[in-house]
């Protein structure tokens, strides 16, 4: 070692430390870090308190109560219908087929639009067909639905499905078509198959579609199975509406539609923790 060296190293040890003010971890209480989302539930309960009082009061006002009913008389029917099974039964009933209409219908549209966008030819030809079928209000489809499966499960189960079907098709199709064409001309440059290039490149980089499909059409299951329900049923949450009015139970209508409206509170918090999951790797300002 030198001696300007030695020098160097002695000025660098002797440096006098950096000034300036010494940052210490600020130390939040529980209201600074869940303040915002305490305020967000808060405001939600008072929201549902306000309509509440304004539903009493109103059903207090309107000169016939059937009309409205009242929020003691939904709590009590509620109440009778967990009590005697009827609340779980139904809703066991539309929660299956939601599930297996979900299922089926993310399996064929995730298949059927990877395979068709993958070849433009085909898919330029089927392209408007199937945005003409998706442009068909499904509950139209229902009654052709109920000659070819009855009015049991399955009709529910199909109708649920391809409500689920074409979103995520065109949400995959979309994703595969978006696909870098840099990247599928490095892969082939360098020697890589077509089975390399479908599944290394094209099948990871529209996944991106393939999941905004899956988010999306969560909802649409559920109301596939209930449109289904209400057309021609016997079983299930969109009978027991159909039931309940028939009747003349007003009581009736709006507790069945509070069971269906939690379960759609189910439904859209499982497609926030989806969103919340798969958008983890995107920028703080995109997620």
């Amino acid at each position: 070692m030198t001696a300007v060296q030695t020098m160097s190293m002695i000025e660098t040890t002797n440096a006098p430390a950096a000034s300036g003010p010494v940052k210490e971890a600020r130390k939040r209480s529980w209201w600074g870090k869940n303040g915002r989302q305490a305020t967000v539930w808060m405001l939600r309960v008072a929201l549902f308190v306000a309509f509440i009082v304004v539903w009493y009061i109103a059903s207090l006002v309107v000169p016939n109560p059937m009309f409205i009913s009242t929020p003691l008389a939904v709590w009590e029917q509620l109440v009778e219908w967990v009590v005697d099974g009827t609340i779980a039964f139904h809703s066991w009933i539309t929660i299956q087929e939601v599930a297996l209409g979900y299922v089926i219908g993310v399996l064929t549209g995730a298949v059927t639009g990877f395979i068709l966008a993958s070849i433009h030819l085909i898919y330029d030809v089927f392209e408007p067909f199937m945005m003409a079928l998706y442009s068909i209000p499904k509950v139209a489809l229902a009654p052709l639905f109920i000659v070819w499966f009855g009015i049991g499960i399955d009709m529910k189960i199909i109708l649920a499905a391809v409500s689920v079907f074409f979103l995520v098709f065109l949400n995959t199709a979309s994703g595969v078509r978006e696909v870098d064409r840099g990247l599928i001309d490095a892969v082939r440059l360098m020697g890589g198959s077509k089975r390399d290039v479908a599944f290394k490149v094209v099948l990871p980089a529209s996944m991106a579609g393939l999941l905004t499909g899956l988010k999306v059409s969560i909802p649409y299951a559920l109301i596939g199975a209930v449109i289904g329900e209400l057309v021609a049923s016997n079983r299930g949450l969109g009978y027991l509406i159909n039931d309940s009015a028939a009747q003349f139970n007003t009581a009736g209508v709006f507790a069945a539609v509070a069971v269906l409206t939690v379960l759609a509170m189910l439904l859209n918090g499982v497609v926030a923790l989806i969103s919340s999951r798969t958008s983890r790797w995107k920028p703080l300002g995109d997620a």
